[in-house]
Formats: C-alpha cells, structure tokens, sequence
C-alpha cells in the first residue's frame, strides 16, 4: 500500500503540509468515526439497543462475524466506552455485554444512519449502476 495514497486515518495529511494547530482534534475525531463506522461496531451496537447480550447471542445474531471480529469489535467499544463487559465467576464464565449511557446516546445516530441507508438503497443502486455502465 502506498503510504502517499492510504485512507488509514494515521495519514490524514496527503498534501505533506504541517499540520495546523486548530486541526489538531482531526486525527482524534478520525479514529472515533472509525470506530463507530464500522460495520459490526454498528450492528453490535443496534443489538445491544434492546438490553444486555452474551458473547455467544450476539455471535449468532451477527450472520459472518468470526470468534475473533466480535472480540476485536467488543474489545474496541469497552475501550471506547460505549459497552461494558461483565464477567460473571460461574463454570463456564458467563459475560454480559451493554451499551453505556455513551453507548446509549450514539445508538439514535446510528439508527438513523442504517434508515437513511435502508431508505435510499434503491437511489444508490441506481447511481452506481449508471456509474458502472458510464464507465466500461
């Protein structure tokens, strides 16, 4: 991958300028839309909207996530802040997954986000056909 051209949010600055200081939150803001612009960060989050979930209710819930996405994806929320992770001392270990009051507030965003995704599907499909055909 050229390092020049990535969308890694770690090079935000393409044009090689040094970076202004009222832009300093930008590398910041970057990281937390990834986090909540993730595919499966967005589903386990819109699961978690009806009320705790273990590990293996959202696994089946989530049609392709593997063992270790849900992991990754969970281990990045805790560390966000938007999910708590409780582990209960039982044989198996039991652990419950829920929105924080973050995870909480950041769920009517994301709702919103996947109906207006739901809503103009159509529109989009329409245009990236028309994209595809102008461009062969």
């Amino acid at each position: 991958m050229n390092p020049r051209t990535s969308t890694n949010p770690s090079n935000l600055n393409v044009l090689g300028l040094t970076e202004a200081p009222e832009h300093s939150d930008c590398r910041a803001v970057s990281t937390v839309l990834a986090r909540v612009g993730d595919k499966w960060s967005v589903l386990v989050i819109m699961l978690l909207v009806d009320g705790t979930k273990r590990f293996n209710e959202l696994k089946r819930m989530i049609g392709g996530i593997s063992q270790r996405m849900l992991t990754l994806t969970l281990r990045g929320l805790e560390r966000d802040g938007l999910v708590t992770r409780t582990v209960f001392p039982t044989i198996p270990p039991r652990v419950d997954y829920e929105l924080t009051d973050l995870g909480r507030s950041l769920a009517e965003p994301v709702k919103a986000l996947g109906m207006w995704a739901f809503d103009n599907m159509p529109d989009i499909q329409a245009a990236r056909q028309h994209f595809d055909t102008k461009n062969d």
